[in-house]
């Protein structure tokens, strides 16, 4: 089921997609259930938003893949690393990337991403996936140059603008059959699929939650596979994962 949250006619409203239609549901699924209103909207006269705003914080895998299949051959086990992105740094599609001026290093990383959907504190791997109400899609947007130079990412991840999601909400998406394409100005930057992850998603949720809770509607980036690209005030940026749909963003000066 694909979940959008949507803005038409001056309201904002969650819904269904059903074909080129939205089912129009009386409220946040996440916390409402599935129960429409009876109203339907054409796709086209809805403009389509960040599918969630978490609550509380975005939590991003950091180093989350290994670079090659002889790498992954020769590891031995390690923890899942992560950063904080605030709530502020989510926008939705169409949604301009806005590139600060204390930067001259911007770059975009697509993922996978996931959306809480309970409650969770110190969850096993086993039960880890019933905490998750679905799957979206990301990109991950850092100043590098304000990276480097701080030592530690905290400012250079959290920018406004500098975590978009959408454009709708999957909760049935199989991430064992992650594949992402990401492209800027319609040049591919970026391919990759979930062979080459160190951690698996249950993994992942479990070793956060062991850190702080996870509330709802709070997302995880599953981290990037492939390389990361600068850019540019005038690009549009796209990331694809097939099953979900593309994520596009326009790119512009502060």
């Amino acid at each position: 089921m694909k979940i959008a949250r949507f803005s038409h006619d001056g309201l904002i409203s969650f819904g269904i997609i059903d074909d080129d239609e939205l089912v129009v549901l009386k409220g946040d699924p996440m916390f409402a259930g599935y129960d429409p209103t009876g109203e339907r909207i054409a796709l086209r006269e809805a403009k389509l938003l960040a599918p969630v705003i978490p609550r509380s914080k975005v939590v991003g895998m950091a180093w989350s893949y290994f670079a090659s299949r002889d790498e992954q051959a020769a590891a031995r086990p390690v923890e899942p690393r992560f950063f904080l992105k605030p709530n502020t740094s989510v926008v939705g599609p169409g949604d301009s990337i806005v590139l600060p001026a204390q930067s001259a290093d911007v770059r975009v990383e697509g993922e996978l991403a996931l959306v809480i959907g309970k409650i969770t504190k110190n969850v096993s791997v086993e039960d880890a996936e019933d905490a998750i109400f679905g799957y979206t899609i990301a990109n991950d947007v850092t100043a590098v140059d304000l990276r480097e130079r701080d030592g530690g990412p905290a400012r250079a991840k959290s920018f406004d603008s500098f975590c978009p999601l959408g454009p709708v909400i999957d909760t049935e998406f199989d991430w064992t059959g992650l594949s992402l394409h990401g492209r800027i100005n319609d040049r591919p930057f970026q391919s990759g699929d979930a062979a080459l992850l160190k951690h698996t998603i249950a993994e992942m949720v479990s070793f956060v939650s062991g850190s702080f809770t996870l509330l709802p509607g709070d997302v995880i980036l599953i981290g990037a596979p492939g390389t990361a690209a600068t850019v540019v005030d005038g690009d549009t940026v796209q990331i694809e994962i097939a099953g979900i749909g593309v994520l596009s963003n326009p790119v512009r000066r502060a």
